[in-house]
């Protein structure tokens, strides 16, 4: 077994409840892996090795990239098998896309809905704290919490739960392009804005700042991903 993949699934698996059970287990610690770039788009994924580095059968393994595949952070390939999921720039744009039509309507609601914002501003906090200290895995875990807490009181649980998918699929995008975004700073002056906007009631200006910033991206690191039609307006990027 590859010596940094053994790392990459120690430390995530550090990070997992113990007590779950076998396939939920073997599910978190791959999707952590991912969701935080440890593993990385391309990564071969061998049943047997995450099956020993866990201490358990390749069956439960196995149901977990299943589980995987289907939320599209895992792709099945002829020749290696299972890998994480790599995006093209086409695939990048449409996931890009569906969250610009959704995620700021999502966080309108939220705000019209006089919800407490408190959780994404610790989430924020972190963040930053994690950029600080070069911890860009716990900076991809607080970026996402924060992205959802702005949303999950929207009142529609159908559009959460398609925006929790989406938000898993853009995490191959981050930990691909993450560096050509601006850096972490430039992140985290565009998630205050956002957060004041929010706690100080304005759904409209809420809105329009979280589009501002995936917008602002997309065109950051889309050009970065190869040639393709930016989802924004049609036209080529890269």
């Amino acid at each position: 077994m590859d010596d940094a993949f053994r790392l990459s699934l120690a430390d995530a698996n550090a990070d997992v409840d113990p007590l779950a059970n076998r396939t939920d287990r073997a599910l978190a610690v791959i999707r952590r892996g991912i969701l935080t770039g440890r593993l990385r788009p391309g990564q071969q994924l061998v049943e047997a090795d995450i099956a020993q580095m866990l201490g358990m059968s390749k069956t439960p393994v196995r149901e977990a990239l299943k589980a995987l595949v289907g939320s599209g952070l895992v792709e099945l390939t002829r020749y290696k098998g299972a890998i994480v999921r790599e995006l093209n720039a086409e695939s990048a744009g449409a996931i890009y896309d569906l969250r610009l039509l959704l995620e700021p309507e999502a966080v309108r609601r939220a705000v019209a809905l006089l919800t407490d914002f408190s959780p994404a501003e610790t989430a924020l906090e972190r963040a930053f704290a994690a950029g600080e200290n070069g911890d860009v895995a716990e900076m991809s875990l607080a970026n996402r919490e924060f992205h959802r807490a702005l949303y999950l009181e929207c009142g529609n649980p159908l559009l959460v739960a398609t925006l929790d998918g989406l938000k898993d699929q853009a995490a191959l995008v981050s930990v691909s392009g993450w560096r050509s975004a601006g850096g972490w700073r430039v992140e985290a002056e565009e998630h205050r804005a956002i957060l004041a906007a929010a706690q100080a009631g304005d759904a409209i200006g809420a809105a329009a700042a979280l589009r501002a910033h995936i917008t602002g991206f997309v065109d950051r690191v889309m050009p970065h991903l190869g040639e393709t039609v930016n989802p924004l307006d049609g036209s080529a990027a890269g």
